[in-house]
C-alpha cells in the first residue's frame, strides 16, 4: 500500500514538472491591442492590422471592430512591422520595428490625424527657406482665389436678380483684390454695360456707364485678348453710337475666334442695319453666311437689306438679285422660325415663288 502511494506521489511530482506543449506556447505569446482613428480623429472600423515579424516573417492578422479597436492574446514576442490597411484595401500606415514583449500589454494606437500633422511638421522643418516661402505663397494664392470665387458668386446672384449696380460694385472689389485676371475685368465690364442699359432715363449717366464698361473691356483684352471680350465691347460701342469702333471690334473678335466668326459678323450686320448702312450690312451678312451657312437669320436680314434697294417699275416692285434666294433659304432652314411669315410676305411683294414645301408640310419640317 505504501509502495503504491509512493508511485502515485512520484507520478504527480513528475506530472507537475512536465508543462504541456500548448501551455508552453501560451507562455511565450504576448497581448497586443490598439485603437485606429482616421485623419479626422474618428474611430475607424474594419481596418486590417497585420503584424509581420522582421526576423522570421511570421504574420499575425487582426482587425478593428466597430469601435476601431483591435486585441489579441496570441502574438509571439519579437520585433514586427505593423501594416494598417483600410476597409477598401488602401494602405493607411506602417509602424516599423516595434517590439512585442511578453511582460505587460503592448499597445499600438494609430491616430492618422496626429501622424499627418507630425509628418507635415517634420517636412516643414526639413524645408529650405525658399520652399517654405513657396508654400506660404501657395496658401495665400488659394485663400485669394477662394475670396475671388465668393465675390464672383455674389455678383452673379445680384446680376440674376437684376441688381447690376450691386454686381458691378462687387466685381470692382474683386478687381482690387487681383487686377491681373482678365475674367474679372470682363465680368465687371458686362455688369456695367447691363447697368447702363437700365439707365435710359439719364442719357448722360448712361453714356458714362457705357464708356466705363469699354474701359474695363480694354483692361481684360490687354491681359488676354478674346473674341467674346471684343464682341461685348462692340455692343457697348454700338449703344454709344460709335458704329465704326463697334465694327472694328467685331472684326477683331472674328479674327481671334474664327469658330464663332459667323456670330460676330452677324452682329456687325445688325449694327449696320440699325444705322441704315445697307450695302455694308449686306456685306456683313454675306460674311456671316460664308462663316456659318447653317444659321437662318443672316439670310433673312440680308434679304431685308436687299429689299431696301428695291425699285418700283410701273406697278411692280423689283428687288436686287439674290433677294428671293435669301428669303427662300431662310424658310428652308427655319420653316417655323419667327421670320418665316414675314419672309413669305416679302416674296409675295416682289412676286417671287416660294421654293419650299413649307405650306404642305408645316407639321413635319425637314431636320437640319
Amino acid at each position: 500500500m505504501k509502495r503504491n502511494l509512493l508511485v502515485v506521489a512520484l507520478t504527480l511530482v513528475f506530472a507537475s514538472l512536465l508543462v504541456p506543449s500548448s501551455w508552453a506556447q501560451s507562455l511565450s505569446t504576448a497581448t497586443v491591442k490598439g485603437v485606429v482613428k482616421d485623419k479626422e480623429g474618428k474611430l475607424l472600423p474594419n481596418v486590417q492590422v497585420l503584424f509581420v515579424g522582421t526576423e522570421n516573417g511570421r504574420k499575425v492578422q487582426l482587425k478593428t471592430d466597430k469601435r476601431g479597436e483591435y486585441f489579441s492574446l496570441g502574438v509571439p514576442s519579437g520585433k514586427y512591422n505593423i501594416i494598417f490597411t483600410g476597409p477598401e484595401g488602401q494602405q493607411l500606415f506602417t509602424m516599423s520595428g516595434v517590439n512585442v514583449m511578453l511582460s505587460g500589454e503592448n499597445t499600438f494606437d494609430l491616430d492618422l490625424q496626429k501622424e499627418y500633422a507630425n509628418a507635415q511638421a517634420a517636412g516643414q522643418a526639413q524645408m529650405t527657406p525658399e520652399q517654405k516661402k513657396q508654400i506660404e505663397e501657395s496658401q495665400k494664392e488659394n485663400s485669394k482665389i477662394k475670396g475671388l470665387n465668393e465675390k464672383m458668386a455674389a455678383a452673379a446672384a445680384a446680376q440674376t436678380a437684376g441688381n447690376y449696380e450691386q454686381a458691378a460694385s462687387t466685381l470692382a472689389e474683386a478687381t482690387q483684390m487681383d487686377p491681373t485676371r482678365d475674367l474679372l475685368w470682363f465680368k465687371l465690364a458686362d455688369a456695367e454695360r447691363l447697368w447702363a442699359s437700365k439707365t435710359a432715363g439719364d442719357p448722360s449717366s448712361q453714356k458714362e456707364r457705357y464708356a466705363k464698361s469699354i474701359e474695363d473691356y480694354k483692361k481684360a483684352i490687354a491681359i488676354k485678348p478674346q473674341g467674346a471680350y471684343y464682341n461685348n465691347m462692340a455692343e457697348a460701342y454700338a449703344k454709344m453710337g460709335d458704329t465704326q469702333s463697334a465694327i472694328a471690334a467685331y472684326l477683331q473678335a472674328a479674327q481671334l475666334d474664327p469658330a464663332e466668326a459667323g456670330k460676330y459678323y452677324f452682329n456687325e450686320g445688325a449694327v449696320l442695319t440699325n444705322t441704315g448702312k445697307v450695302d455694308e450690312a449686306i456685306a456683313a451678312f454675306d460674311k456671316a453666311i460664308a462663316a456659318d451657312p447653317t444659321k437662318p437669320d443672316a439670310y433673312y436680314w440680308k434679304g431685308v437689306n436687299l429689299m431696301a434697294k428695291a425699285t418700283i417699275k410701273g406697278d411692280k416692285m423689283e428687288a436686287p438679285g439674290g433677294t428671293a434666294d435669301a428669303f427662300n433659304k431662310y424658310i428652308e432652314l427655319a420653316p417655323t422660325g419667327p421670320y418665316a411669315d414675314p419672309a413669305k410676305q416679302m416674296l409675295d411683294t416682289i412676286g417671287a415663288k416660294i421654293e419650299t414645301g413649307f405650306g404642305k408640310s408645316r407639321s413635319t419640317p425637314k431636320k437640319k
